[in-house]
């Protein structure tokens, strides 16, 4: 079996707004072999950048497009397909969107793989420790405290037992971070409340307001400081009353290695979208050697929220589910098959490969570019 062709997609959604959420565009990658199979994947990035990446041609023997890398190859062969990809974009590649790029051809190719063999992918990544999670419904703060209070209590009235708030407004000043997080502990009740803060704060600062969040009860504090504080984040994690959770902005080992190096995190949340399984597979290996808890980041598509799901389901300590309930197309009508909670859990799929289908009605009316 060999790699025939390689496409990758750009999807929009009709009105892309001004706030930070990824599933209202994404880059699907299909790749076909001569047996008539097709495998499909996605990154959380940039598309028109991943695009790039994958279609761009030959400059030299460290800076090739990915495409050009791949065709003729057989697409069994993960882990060597993927070390060849790393040691040919040295140039522009080694821990960015290349890296991301990548693990939306990874993905593709497990896909691939599950369906020669008839598996889903997380037989043939070892074996599954769990059927089913527990999913807390992920959504972005409301812009004050009394509207944060009602989306937590219509989460809960949709049967989620945990949910997750991020980002914008928090970080401009002490009296509205308070007030968001008691206006979400209000309307939740006694659920699982988990913060993500969206990189705002010093180390000082995310500490002060650990100590704050903590009268809440919060089941963890995600993102207080920017990615690059490393130093930071291990300084919080020894301090913190709370958990503290962060690793979604990272893409392959050589981006998390000083994360583990230094113990910096409590829960350690990877993105198939940026990692792919293969490099999931090792990053799931190491959160486990280090004692900390593995958790899945996902904000994008159900193919994304698929691949989660195969990979979560193999780490052993895998304890809960993040299950984007953004109100938004792609999240909901990419595929024809549903790949969300019901009832606060969320089941992991059976399928061979990734166990999902593409709705091509929708891909055909949302596409904006497509690779030559």
């Amino acid at each position: 079996m060999k790699i025939e062709q390689i496409t990758c997609q750009i999807l929009r959604s009709g009105s892309v707004t001004n706030k930070t959420a990824s599933c209202q565009d994404s880059v699907l990658v299909r790749i076909k072999t001569d047996t008539g199979l097709e495998g499909i994947g996605e990154a959380d990035s940039s598309p028109e950048v991943v695009k790039a990446i994958i279609d761009a041609p030959y400059s030299h023997n460290v800076a090739c497009g990915l495409r050009e890398l791949l065709i003729g190859e057989n697409p069994l062969e993960t882990e060597r397909l993927w070390q060849k990809m790393y040691r040919h974009t040295m140039y522009f590649g080694r821990t960015g969107v290349t890296i991301t790029a990548m693990a939306a051809i990874d993905m593709a190719l497990w896909d691939l793989k599950g369906k020669h063999f008839k598996e889903p992918i997380h037989r043939l990544l070892g074996g599954q420790y769990h059927t089913e999670f527990q999913a807390y419904a992920s959504i972005l703060f409301g812009k004050d405290g009394q509207e944060t209070c009602d989306i937590g209590q219509r989460w809960i009235e949709n049967g989620y037992t945990a949910v997750k708030f991020g980002w914008e407004p928090m970080g401009q000043s002490e009296q509205l971070d308070i007030e968001l997080v008691a206006g979400a502990r209000e309307g939740m009740g006694d659920g699982i409340l988990l913060i993500d803060a969206g990189c705002v704060w010093d180390a000082r600062t995310a500490l002060q307001r650990a100590h704050a969040f903590s009268d809440y009860n919060i089941g963890w504090l995600e993102e207080p400081l920017f990615p690059h504080d490393i130093a930071g984040y291990a300084w919080l994690k020894d301090r913190s009353p709370v958990p503290i959770a962060a690793g979604e902005e990272e893409c392959g080992r050589e981006s998390f290695r000083p994360y583990f190096e230094q113990r910096a995190l409590d829960v350690y949340q990877i993105d198939l979208a940026r990692n792919g399984f293969t490099e999931a597979s090792y990053l799931k290996q190491r959160v486990a050697e280090i004692g900390a808890r593995p958790c899945n980041h996902c904000y994008t598509s159900p193919i994304t929220v698929a691949a989660s799901l195969h990979w979560l389901a193999t780490c052993k300590d895998a304890f809960i589910f993040e299950d984007c309930v953004e109100d938004e197309p792609l999240r909901h009508e990419l595929t024809l098959e549903k790949v969300q909670a019901e009832n606060g859990v969320i089941q992991v799929p059976n399928r061979p490969g990734l166990g999902i289908t593409l709705n091509e009605d929708f891909v055909a009316a949302h596409i904006v570019a497509e690779s030559n």
